[in-house]
């Protein structure tokens, strides 16, 4: 679990889409400072990643940089980042919606096929939510497969019942999701 506050988080993803949307650089580079003394009281630092999906901003502890690049052998645990989707594909000005269906899904499948299947429809929800600003419905046969051969198994800290049942517990969360449309 990040040791950024979530107002702190939802503060800094403010201050640099205000950063982003600036007309006056001048306006542009305060935003910027302001986001960057917000962090320093909780050491962590910022970058903006390019991905072909588009801008995610990822915040992390100062402790894991070393001559201003992050050293992966002084990350010991890597929730205490926080990745907050930019831009790309879906609408990120929508989250709340999409995190709202989402949940609903999430919900449904623990009711109907229990708790293994329920974590695992958590992280796929977590995963198209914050990586693609989609719900689960919209999914693509490329997107469920990043987030069975890279996500899940560096994110969701699966367990091994979640990791034998992955297919069947992707395929019941999928199901129960075009359900709702």
């Amino acid at each position: 679990m990040s040791d950024l506050p979530a107002d702190t988080q939802d503060e800094v993803e403010r201050l640099t889409r205000l950063a982003r949307q600036a007309v006056d650089e001048g306006a542009a580079t305060a935003y910027r400072d302001q986001r960057a003394s917000l962090l320093d009281d909780h050491d962590y630092e910022v970058r903006i990643r390019e991905e072909d999906t588009g801008d995610v901003l990822v915040c992390y502890p100062s402790e894991w940089v070393q001559d201003g690049v992050i050293q992966p052998d002084m990350v010991e645990d890597t929730d205490r980042g926080v990745e907050i989707r930019l831009s790309g594909p879906g609408d990120p000005e929508a989250w709340d919606d999409v995190e709202a269906e989402n949940h609903a899904v999430v919900d449904r499948v623990r009711v109907d096929y229990g708790e293994v299947h329920a974590e695992t429809a958590r992280a796929l929800a977590d995963f198209m939510g914050n990586h693609y600003a989609k719900p689960i419905a919209e999914a693509t046969p490329d997107e469920l497969a990043e987030f069975r051969t890279e996500y899940f198994p560096r994110n969701a800290w699966p367990t091994d019942t979640q990791r034998e049942l992955l297919e069947e517990s992707i395929e019941l969360t999928v199901t129960e999701a075009e359900r709702r449309l």
